[in-house]
């Protein structure tokens, strides 16, 4: 289907002014879906979201290709976070803990087994079954698949629509008949069926009604139940614009499930085929009918274009198929910052990495799931993770519309303790489940809730919504850490302050001296403590290093406090970042454990998860957080070019991991990559705002490589209905041994500081517009220098001419 982009850049362009964006601040809009498009036959499996409804097309083991795409809707799923995997059984409490209803610690790949519908396609009395792609292709709306035998072409295209309900619609340049079969949910760990399964003649429909019973395994020991499967009563729909009356049927398989099959003609008019899911089936059965009009054809026989009834033409299904293409578009456009470099490659490694982010959101409005939030998966690790979340949080934190792409992210765990669902260690710990569901948790325990507090702090700060900090503090954060608060890697001095300054804005100022009495915050006994830790267990040059020698890159992450000794980690990062031959640094930065301790400790989990996206961001993270220059923007892009990007097929990828032998691993479309959009934000761009403070600070870091770097801003500032797009511009240019380098500021509702990088050059002449300037004054960084603006000022920019310095100066 071809799109006029005019068209679309008009469309997107009154969505965004209908949310309140002036005409003049709305950056150019992009058709994201079309450049974002990736083949991928052979490659990677498909991939498609909807809100409680997800595709994936063919089966890949990890990035090992087992079963091909083929026509029809092979893999589509419903997941809206009733169970952890395949079953639906409660915990005993009395055994262990009360992990809830649908907790199953097996059965989390539920999706491979669910046989939809593969199509075959017959020609005369010739059969081709389960065709595979010549070429398809992955885009955040829909999936195209080409087809080709003995010259017949087919093309096909895959969605999932607004109301979640899968879509397939193919065409064919010359007639041709298409078979279909499936079954009702029967999967690897099933142990009976009860599905019924009935063809509804006034719908064109198959409806199926599931039923049956699992091995599970709901206990925190891991025992196997039996169980009713995830699916239990609830209802499928399957449909086709064209009729298939007279040409289905079904059958009964060895295990009792409902097996089908049924034929339609497909030509240059096409069949459009739906699959929806739901407890009601009244509901399952008008989504998939809204997406096929009013009509079906009621007949067998391949009819002539000018014979079809309008319906035929299938202008629900585009028109579906065009508003999920909008929406995905107007989510990359207006919901995110804008960014824009002199390397494209990375700005397509961005925005790929932003529509994964943005298309695992769910909102399921029931039980502990009352809060729209993304997830790290769902066809392995289901629904959001407490530890994946120390960094979703905070990339929730730069988006448009904050109440529902940043809330939730943290709002979502506090159900949890409401509900008495944690553990209380003997020192006052509390720790939480690190997965959990509508009405299940995953009993297995953990305490980065520390980190969380520092994510809902840069939402306040990103929002000023008072309201907001209140749901987190009363009732939640204020218990939480009322006995202890747990480090997560040397973060507790920040934690509290912003502890401290949560009590104060939310009125509960009577607990100031509790957060100080937990961690004091004076210089020196801050200083101490990291002084304490500084070479531990005799590695030099190591922070926090353990007696077993086991060096892992967690030793970076305590980089990330704004607290820790600049001095340390230069001296860290320069004996053990860039170091190939006992340090981090291999074919991707960083290897998730020192090739020292390599030596030393090996297992087949440590093989398979040589390189893995969290430890990179947490590492780097840190890197940008001290301002060390050179390797920060270094390492950053060696990290985000050999991991995001495949040179091989030129495509950006969001691996789960990497073996140490640099193979893919995992998960393919894995969110926990998400933490690599701060890379660009807070790292190269240097970016951090506060709307209560009315400040925006720029301390770029950008690439050397880079010849210049853009970045627009969401900002709405309370009270006011417009959203503001400020322009953050970077540019650099060398010449004759010295660089000229710029930042300027425009449109920014906030008092601008602007603290370029000087990347350790001497600065022989620095412009900046006198009227409205403060300044220049010292960083407390080297190589930055502070040039602070007056609020209103237009236009902040400063305009420096760098030369290297000599050995002599």
């Amino acid at each position: 289907m071809c799109i006029d982009l005019s068209l679309l850049k008009n469309f997107v362009t009154i969505l965004l002014l209908s949310c309140g964006a002036s005409l003049a601040e709305v950056p150019p809009v992009s058709d994201y879906c079309a450049r974002l498009q990736q083949e991928i036959q052979g490659k990677k499996h498909g991939f498609l979201a909807g809100n409680v409804t997800y595709y994936v097309g063919g089966f890949h083991a990890s990035w090992d290709q087992k079963e091909s795409e083929t026509l029809g809707l092979t893999h589509p799923f419903h997941h809206d976070l009733r169970s952890r995997g395949v079953g639906l059984k409660q915990s005993h409490a009395a055994r262990h803990d009360d992990t809830g209803l649908g907790n199953d610690f097996s059965g989390w790949e539920f999706y491979k087994d669910t046989h939809v519908l593969y199509g075959s396609v017959i020609v005369g009395d010739r059969t081709y079954p389960h065709p595979v792609p010549r070429r398809m292709v992955w885009r955040p709306d829909r999936m195209i698949c080409e087809y080709e035998m003995d010259g017949i072409r087919l093309r096909e295209e895959k969605f999932i629509a607004s109301n979640d309900a899968a879509c397939s619609i193919i065409t064919a340049a010359q007639p041709v008949t298409l078979r279909f079969v499936g079954q009702s949910f029967f999967g690897r760990h099933s142990v009976t069926s009860t599905a019924t399964g009935q063809y509804v003649a006034e719908r064109n429909a198959i409806h199926l009604v599931e039923g049956g019973t699992t091995k599970c395994q709901p206990e925190t020991d891991r025992s196997e139940q039996i169980g009713p499967i995830m699916y239990q009563g609830m209802s499928t729909v399957i449909a086709a614009s064209r009729d298939f009356a007279t040409n289905h049927r079904f059958t009964t398989g060895e295990q009792g499930q409902v097996e089908y099959e049924f034929e339609v003609p497909c030509d240059s008019q096409g069949v459009v085929l739906v699959w929806a899911m739901d407890d009601e089936y009244q509901r399952a059965i008008s989504h998939a009918t809204e997406l096929l009009g009013k009509q079906v054809q009621q007949t067998s026989e391949t009819v002539s274009d000018s014979q079809a009834p309008h319906s035929f033409q299938h202008q629900a299904a585009r028109e579906a198929l065009l508003a999920k293409t909008h929406e995905m578009n107007r989510q990359l456009n207006e919901q995110i910052p804008w960014f824009r470099c002199s390397d494209r490659k990375f700005e397509d490694v961005y925005y790929y990495l932003w529509s994964l982010y943005l298309m695992y959101y769910v909102d399921v409005q029931r039980g502990w799931e009352m809060e729209p939030h993304t997830q790290t998966a769902v066809n392995n690790f289901l629904g959001m993770h407490r530890y994946d979340a120390t960094f979703q949080i905070d990339v929730g934190a730069w988006t448009g519309d904050k109440s529902h792409y940043a809330y939730g992210n943290v709002l979502t765990w506090k159900h949890l303790f409401e509900s008495g669902q944690y553990r209380r260690s003997q020192n006052g710990v509390i720790a939480l489940p690190d997965n959990k569901g509508t009405t299940w948790h995953s009993g297995v325990y953990g305490n980065e809730l520390s980190e969380h507090v520092l994510g809902a702090w840069k939402i306040y700060q990103h929002t000023g919504d008072v309201g907001f900090l209140r749901d987190c503090y009363e009732g939640y954060f204020r218990e939480v850490f009322q006995g202890r608060i747990a480090p997560f890697f040397s973060n507790q001095f920040e934690v509290a302050a912003v502890l401290i300054a949560m009590a104060r804005l939310t009125g509960h100022v009577e607990d100031v001296d509790q957060w100080q009495r937990l961690v004091p915050l004076e210089a020196g006994q801050v200083r101490a403590w990291f002084d304490q830790r500084w070479q531990a267990n005799g590695h030099k040059n190591f922070f926090a290093g353990p007696k077993s020698g086991m060096l892992m890159t967690t030793g970076f992450w305590h980089l990330r406090s704004k607290y820790f000794p600049r001095e340390y980690a230069t001296k860290m990062v320069e004996s053990w970042a860039i170091d190939n031959e006992k340090g981090f640094y291999g074919e991707i930065f960083p290897l998730a454990m020192s090739r020292q301790a390599m030596n030393q400790f090996a297992s087949k989990v440590d093989h398979s998860f040589g390189y893995t996206p969290d430890t990179a961001y947490f590492v780097l993270s840190g890197l940008f957080r001290q301002r060390l220059g050179d390797p920060a923007w270094q390492l950053a892009l060696n990290h985000l070019e050999n991991y995001n990007f495949n040179s091989e097929w030129g495509l950006p990828v969001a691996p789960e991991a990497y073996t140490r032998d640099g193979k893919l691993f995992g998960d393919q479309y894995s969110n926990f990559n998400a933490g690599k959009i701060l890379l660009y934000l807070e790292g190269f761009a240097g970016l951090e705002y506060s709307i209560p403070e009315r400040r925006l600070v720029v301390h770029d870091t950008m690439p050397k490589v880079w010849e210049w770097m853009e970045v627009r801003l969401p900002i709405q500032m309370p009270g006011e209905q417009d959203v503001s797009w400020p322009v953050i511009r970077y540019e650099r240019s060398s010449s004759n041994g010295e660089t000229v380098k710029t930042v300027r500021v425009t449109d920014c509702p906030l008092q601008v500081t602007v603290e370029p990088w000087t990347e350790g050059k001497q600065i022989i002449r620095a412009e900046a517009p006198p009227a409205g300037m403060v300044g220049p004054t010292v960083s407390r960084f080297p190589d930055y220098t502070t040039y602070r603006f007056e609020d209103g000022v237009p236009t902040a920019e400063v305009r420096l001419q760098l030369r290297p310095i000599s050995n002599d100066e």
